[in-house]
């Protein structure tokens, strides 16, 4: 009896952090964004404005910002930004990005197509990458009592080393399909 709820515990425990994650993808909870299949079908005459942020462990030994502060985007409308990654390191690093979307409330109408954070990047040392995020806010968000109010939209990202065996050289992300069915503002 006391085994068959240890082995229940530990298996609750493992478990807990996919199932976690999966909930904030389905809720938004934490500014979790949302990841679409398409583009949108609907674009409205409302627009807001998105923030773009940027943040780097010291650990990982790169600049990574966005080539583009903000957007005016059509709520519905696909959008095409890029953030821009330099390894300033005198060594191959790869690293992947954590995300989230300020305010909370709208985490559920941020929807991703294409993201660089989707995988692993690594850059040899002084390379350069322009890597894309394909998104949309989801024309939902003027029917939702707290979002509706949203005028403005941070989506912010961290990048983090990848260490130990899990940190094998991947290719770098580079803009490719879907760019014709999305506006690229890149300045």
């Amino acid at each position: 009896m006391c085994v068959g709820g240890v082995v229940t515990m530990a298996c609750a425990a493992y478990a807990a952090v996919p199932l976690y994650q999966m909930f904030c993808q389905v809720t938004g909870l934490g500014g979790t964004t949302q990841k679409a299949d398409k583009p949108s079908d609907v674009v409205l005459n409302r627009t807001i404005t998105v923030r773009f942020d940027s943040n780097v462990s010291p650990k990982l030994g790169w600049s990574f910002e966005p080539v583009q502060r903000t957007v005016e985007a059509h709520i519905g409308e696909n959008m095409l930004v890029f953030y821009r990654a330099t390894n300033t390191s005198d060594r191959k690093v790869t690293g992947t990005a954590t995300f989230n979307v300020a305010p909370d409330a709208a985490g559920l109408f941020f929807s991703k197509i294409e993201c660089f954070c989707f995988q692993e990047q690594t850059l040899e040392p002084g390379q350069s990458i322009e890597m894309p995020v394909s998104f949309f806010v989801d024309p939902n968000l003027v029917t939702d009592p707290e979002a509706s109010r949203l005028k403005e939209i941070t989506l912010s990202y961290t990048f983090y080393p990848i260490e130990g065996e899990k940190a094998a050289a991947t290719e770098p992300v580079a803009a490719e399909s879907g760019a014709d069915t999305v506006k690229d503002n890149r300045s």
